[in-house]
């Protein structure tokens, strides 16, 4: 322990020891966020692949798939007998001589026994096996596993719309990365205005109000800096929390390339569109799933039921002794059935068999109207979508000549400025529209790639088929 004494006073302090200080390094390093937040780089690929990881609700989506699947792989249990087996104690009630019929080489013979105490007491157990089928078994089973391919399709469609947020999420971060990266331009072109500035005021260029003006234009700028790092911070943080990540991670994201120009065939994409889209799909499989239901239903009601039985009880008297058993006094009786039965019930238009299948018909007709209006929604999706690319890509070839011009333009401009021939008023605004058209550009660049994302989720093709790939 290393100790330093002060004079007057005779107080001493101690300084910990080397190993006390390495311990307190450590414990501060192990504690999530304490001093050091932990930085993560990702791809979009990376970040897709956490984000199906770890959402929770994704999560319930597939269990809720498993718990289908398993009622699938079983379906063929309906087909099991059910097997009942059961023992039964019990005393008569009144007291007096009993004729019970015992059995002797296979024929029945009677006998009357004195109803003492224990001859009131009989123990007597039962078997029983029972079947009862319908057509409606061979349908319920068909029902299960078009249930568990609707299971399927619908986690896969939350799975694709996750994806499809997560990439869209990703690509406004790096516009707002990028628009912080323009905005430190503009702050660079601010502060060479200052220097500037204050070269030609202590030369006696220009008036001070000059120097002024551009210290106030750089302190107007530096307070949007601050306002947008912390709206980066926050998406960030929020993004993170998608993924599953611990709170305080801080993430850097790989930058994307945009893809070039794509051909796009609206026709075709329609057509693809129609037995594609993770929506569409997602219909015609309840349909599916609705009309064998009402099929099973139908059988049940309007096709008769067979049942099969098969059951055995033997009965021994007076079992707290070996006499019942060893005297042959015990009895046996059982009973094999087959059984066909119709409830004419069913035939009514009024009953409730019939109530319920109008209904289902009816809930049919919705869903095929649903299917129409979404298949009619997609067409008209699409043809916005397509739209809305032709006019990025036609916009992005004015906004990058644009870009060109301001960039010279601003140039000359600064030029100008620093030879005196140009004032401030002047130079900044052409350094703005040159950041301004800079911005356009990238914005509109960004707003093509998640058009083609959505156009993407829209016919159902995998991701990345239109919008290219990340390097």
């Amino acid at each position: 322990m290393i100790q330093i004494i002060r004079g007057a006073g005779g107080g001493r302090f101690h300084l910990p020891s080397p190993a006390i200080i390495l311990f307190l390094c450590a414990l501060l390093c192990a504690v999530p966020g304490a001093v050091f937040a932990e930085t993560r780089k990702l791809s979009l690929d990376e970040a897709v692949d956490l984000a199906i990881k770890n959402n929770l609700s994704l999560e319930s989506a597939r269990v809720a798939s498993s718990t289908k699947k398993r009622a699938a792989d079983t379906a063929w249990n309906v087909f099991i007998p059910t097997v009942d087996l059961s023992a039964t104690l019990g005393r008569m009630n009144r007291i007096g001589d009993a004729t019970v019929t015992t059995w002797f080489g296979g024929a029945p013979q009677f006998m009357t026994i004195e109803t003492d105490e224990g001859n009131h007491w009989s123990l007597s157990g039962n078997l029983a096996i029972s079947f009862n089928f319908n057509f409606a078994l061979f349908e319920s089973m068909k029902n299960l596993k078009l249930n568990y391919q609707a299971g399927l399709i619908s986690f896969e469609k939350a799975r694709v719309q996750l994806e499809r947020d997560i990439r869209k999420t990703y690509f406004q971060l790096l516009l707002l990365q990028d628009q912080r990266g323009l905005l430190q331009d503009q702050i660079t072109m601010a502060e060479r205005r200052v220097e500037t500035a204050q070269a030609n005021y202590r030369a006696g260029l220009v008036p001070e109000l000059t120097l002024l003006q551009a210290q106030v234009s750089l302190a107007n700028i530096k307070p949007n800096m601050v306002e947008l790092e912390n709206g980066i911070k926050s998406s960030i943080a929020v993004f993170a929390m998608n993924l599953g990540l611990p709170s305080g991670t801080e993430i850097e994201l790989e930058p994307a390339q945009m893809p070039g120009v794509v051909e796009l065939d609206a026709a075709a994409l329609i057509s693809r569109a129609a037995s594609e889209k993770p929506d569409i799909e997602e219909l015609r499989q309840n349909i599916l799933v609705i009309q064998s239901a009402r099929k099973a239903r139908f059988y049940q009601a309007f096709t008769p039921n067979l049942s099969l039985g098969w059951n055995m009880d033997p009965t021994v008297r007076n079992p707290w002794t070996g006499d019942g058993w060893s005297n042959g006094v015990w009895s046996s009786s059982g009973l094999f059935r087959v059984t066909l039965s119709y409830s004419l019930n069913n035939l009514f238009p009024f009953g409730s068999a019939r109530q319920g299948l109008a209904d289902m018909d009816d809930n049919l007709r919705s869903l095929n109207i649903a299917l129409a209006q979404t298949i009619r929604g997609t067409e008209v999706e699409i043809y916005s979508t397509i739209l809305k690319l032709e006019k990025s890509q036609t916009s992005l070839e004015v906004l990058r000549q644009n870009a060109n011009l301001a960039e010279r333009s601003a140039s000359l401009t600064e030029q100008a400025y620093r030879a005196g021939l140009q004032d401030l008023l002047t130079l900044q605004a052409s350094q703005s529209e040159l950041t301004n058209a800079r911005f356009a550009v990238v914005q509109e660049e960004y707003n093509y790639m998640m058009n083609l994302i959505d156009l993407e989720y829209t016919i159902g093709v995998p991701f990345k088929t239109l919008s290219g790939s990340i390097r």
